[in-house]
């Protein structure tokens, strides 16, 4: 069962679907959510806390989501492929339910998709990755005022919520540390631009779409087999 304040928030997102964010009320977000207005301030302090809470939850949703394109662990395979997809010794494939191999590239071809995805459902979390806020969103902002919320959750989003370059970043370093450990003695440096690379072409898309015909998943991957990473020495 939900608590509270994800019911809360829940019912915000709601009211957002159908609304600019300046004609959303707290006494129907309380209501639609089934609790007083007393316990929807106690939880967000303002309107403006309860969008801090709302646009941190998106991009943590969407960092979630990062994560678990990146966690599927294949069983390993004798024959190994590096992150362009070309075979090595230095590095494990394994093969998904369809029998296919499935390497580095298509990790990342994975979030590349989670992000456009994410980005196409959700006006927030287009938003964060794009930097472009419509007057119908609520905006990120960071808490000015001296007071300090009592509610743990709620002192994280006034803090403020990563912007694109930080988001970009936050794959970045989560799919370094992910294929570090398939593609042992690749150079993390080259591996890191790899890893940007992947992200900033799944954000191309997200601006702009590839046309008709391979899709975006079909133009990131013949883009990665393309940037061989090396192993160090």
């Amino acid at each position: 069962m939900p608590t509270a304040r994800e019911s809360l928030l829940d019912a915000a997102l709601s009211a957002l679907a159908g609304l600019p964010w300046s004609g959303v009320r707290m006494v129907d977000v309380a209501s639609a959510a089934g609790v007083s207005r007393q316990t929807l301030y106690n939880e967000f302090g303002s309107k403006d806390g309860l969008a801090r809470a709302l646009v941190r939850r998106e991009a943590d949703v969407y960092l979630r989501g990062v994560d678990r394109a990146l966690a599927e662990r294949p069983q390993a395979s004798p024959t190994g492929s590096d992150a362009g997809g070309t075979p090595t010794q230095a590095s494990s494939t394994g093969s998904d339910a369809a029998g296919s191999p499935i390497g580095p590239a298509d990790r990342l071809v994975r979030v590349a998709e989670w992000m456009v995805g994410s980005a196409r459902s959700s006006a927030l979390v287009r938003a964060l990755l794009t930097g472009c806020w419509s007057e119908r969103l609520p905006a990120p902002s960071i808490r000015t005022t001296a007071a300090v919320s009592a509610v743990p959750a709620q002192r994280r989003a006034d803090a403020g919520v990563p912007g694109p370059a930080e988001l970009v970043a936050a794959v970045r370093d989560r799919a370094l540390a992910a294929l570090e450990k398939e593609v042992p003695g690749a150079d993390p440096v080259e591996l890191g631009r790899y890893c940007e690379t992947a992200v900033r072409l799944g954000l191309s898309c997200v601006v702009a779409p590839p046309g008709r015909g391979e899709g975006q998943a079909g133009y990131i991957r013949s883009v990665l087999a393309r940037l061989p990473v090396r192993a160090v020495g």
